[in-house]
Order: structure tokens, then C-alpha cells, then sequence
């Protein structure tokens, strides 16, 4: 049996290596900032939970909650109730962002079924050209999609693994851009240490071409031109590499968790991004972050957390909130609930 187990990792992690060295030229490339602007599909980097948000996005090692399957769900495998999460963000210029997850665990082969939906939507634009700047009178908007079915398993009560195909779809005006991406994820605990490690390999597979047709006006006899054929769109794959320790984890009233994160995207430089969680009483949490090496994060992230008394609702259940401020956008609030059922 621990043959077989030893087998089963060693084939998992070749599968993962396997599918970095097929991915080298989006996620290692030496180009730095060269590589901004290189991808599309971008609402699948806004983090959808406060809690990330709050901890500097350093959660791929240390997700144990409904969120684990936007940032690597290896982690829904360390999951032993179903849980439900809901999250939802007031992004920039009344853009809003919601999610919702469910991790059930299944009676067989200790594997965990997860089901995740990510909705964007930017509220009606005013359409304008060059010759009519304050508006045509019309209007658009943005509406992105993503819908995701996950697989995660423990190989060994230390191992776990985790998949996770997602379909995409991405609207403005009259295009419409669809694609099918996989997130692949391994989580290790160091024996008793405290310490968790975790590798994650999301949004990565095929290019999307926008289908539809675009008029815009231009100077001449017709007065406008249809476009019809577009380029392909490359998703903003991403590798992450994360690290947790759970400074305080035997006393009584006082929790402290502590996280870095390396996170290297296909279309941008790499960044290197700290957290660190404080929870009194098994109540009251609060976090704190910062991202190095991003320019609009000059501000460390901040969130709170509240974990309500099981005896007044009868379920587990946390309230999130997190606070981002960006130097030149503005500030970006989330909140969310996550339930244990």
C-alpha cells in the first residue's frame, strides 16, 4: 500500500513538472515588466475573497476554506465538511465581482468534489468614438465568466493533489471570447513542524479567439468598417509557490499563521508577497499583508475576520472583510461568508 501511495505521488508530480516544462515559455520567461499587456482574460487575477485580499494574496499554501479553489485546490482535499463561500468585491469604477464555491467531500477514495462560479461585470459604458467623444447615446458593457469543476485527493496523510478545468468566457459589445483552462496544485505538510509548502499552476491552457463582429466609424465613402477577424488571446497563466507556518498554533486563546508567496505570471515580472493572521479566542482575526515588487501596492492590505458561535446558528460560519489600496486606482473592498455545513 505505501508502494502504491509512493507511485501515485511521484506520477502526480511528473504530470505537474511535465505540464511547467510544456508551459516554460509563458510562466519563466526572463523578460520582467516587458511581458505586461501580453495576456487577456485579466478578471481571473482579481482575487475573489477577502481573506486573500486582506493577507497579500499569500494563501496558495494556506486556503483550508471554499476559497482553496481559485487559488489552488490541492488544498480541498485538506477539507473534511462540505463548505460553502460566497464573496463579493466593490472593484474600481462600480465594477463588481462575485463568487461563489462549494467543496463537498465524497464517500469514496477520501476524494473532494469542488464547484466554483467567478462573475465580472463592469455596468453600462457609455459608448464613444473619436468623432463623438461625450457619447453616441449608447451603451456597453463588460461581462466575464468563469466556471470551474475541481478534484482534489490526499495521497498520504502529509500529500495532496488537485485539478481543476474551468470554462471561460469573456463579452463586450458584440464579441465574445470563450476558452477551457486547468489549475494544477500539490500541498505538502512538514510533518508536525507547523510548516505547509504548496505549488500551483493556474489558468493555464488554450488561447481564445473573440467571435462577433465590430463596427466602428471611420472617414471615407462608407463611413464605417466591420471587423470580422481578430487575433488570439493568450490566458494569464500564473505559477505560484507558497509557504505557511503556523507560529502560535498551542495556545489556548492566541493563533498566529504567518505566509509568503512567490508569484510568477506569464505577463508581468515576478513578485514576492508576505501575510501574517492573528486570531484571538477562535473569534476575532485580523490580517495584514504586502505585495513586493507590484508598483500601484504601496499600501499594506488590512481585513478583519469574525467567527460566529456555532450554537447561535447551527452551523460553522466566518465573516470576512479585506481593504486594498492602490496608489494611482483608488481603494478596493471585499467582503465575504464562508459556511461549514
Amino acid at each position: 500500500m505505501r508502494f502504491e501511495r509512493m507511485t501515485r505521488i511521484y506520477l502526480v508530480l511528473a504530470l505537474l513538472l511535465g505540464g511547467l516544462g510544456e508551459a516554460r515559455a509563458q510562466l519563466l520567461p526572463s523578460y520582467g515588466r516587458d511581458r505586461a499587456g501580453t495576456s487577456g482574460f485579466q478578471f481571473l487575477k482579481i482575487p475573489v475573497d477577502a481573506r486573500s485580499a486582506a493577507l497579500g494574496e499569500t494563501v496558495a499554501a494556506g486556503a483550508f476554506d471554499a476559497s482553496a479553489l481559485f487559488w489552488n485546490p490541492a488544498l480541498a482535499a485538506q477539507i473534511e465538511a462540505v463548505q460553502v463561500g460566497v464573496g463579493h468585491t466593490a472593484y474600481f469604477v462600480d465594477i463588481r465581482l462575485d463568487y461563489l464555491s462549494l467543496l463537498y467531500p465524497l464517500g469514496w477514495g477520501d476524494m473532494t468534489l469542488g464547484l466554483s462560479l467567478q462573475v465580472l461585470d463592469s455596468g453600462e459604458m457609455p459608448v464613444t468614438t473619436e468623432f463623438e467623444p461625450y457619447g453616441t447615446g449608447e451603451t456597453f458593457r463588460f461581462r466575464d465568466l468563469a466556471l470551474g469543476v475541481s478534484v482534489a485527493q490526499p495521497l498520504t496523510d502529509l500529500f495532496s493533489y488537485g485539478v481543476t478545468a474551468r470554462y471561460v468566457r469573456e463579452s463586450v459589445a458584440e464579441l465574445v471570447t470563450q476558452t477551457l483552462l486547468f489549475d494544477l496544485g500539490i500541498f505538502y505538510r512538514v510533518g508536525d513542524t507547523g510548516v505547509q509548502m504548496a505549488v500551483a499552476i493556474r489558468h493555464f491552457g488554450f488561447d481564445g479567439r473573440p467571435e462577433g463582429r465590430l463596427t466602428r466609424p471611420v472617414i471615407g465613402e462608407n463611413g464605417q468598417v466591420v471587423e470580422t477577424d481578430f487575433e488570439t488571446i493568450t490566458p494569464p497563466t500564473t505559477f505560484l509557490l507558497g509557504v505557511s507556518y503556523m507560529l502560535l498554533r498551542d495556545h489556548p486563546q492566541h493563533r498566529l499563521l504567518l505566509l509568503g508567496q512567490l508569484t510568477n505570471p506569464n505577463d508581468n515580472a515576478e513578485s514576492f508577497n508576505v501575510g501574517a493572521e492573528y486570531t484571538w479566542n477562535h473569534t476575532l482575526i485580523m490580517r495584514m499583508g504586502y505585495r513586493f515588487g507590484v508598483e500601484e501596492f504601496r499600501t499594506p492590505t488590512l481585513g478583519v475576520g469574525l467567527l460566529l458561535p456555532e450554537r447561535l446558528i447551527g452551523l460553522r460560519a466566518r465573516f470576512d472583510y479585506g481593504f486594498q489600496h492602490l496608489e494611482r486606482l483608488g481603494t478596493v473592498h471585499r467582503v465575504g461568508l464562508n459556511l461549514e455545513l
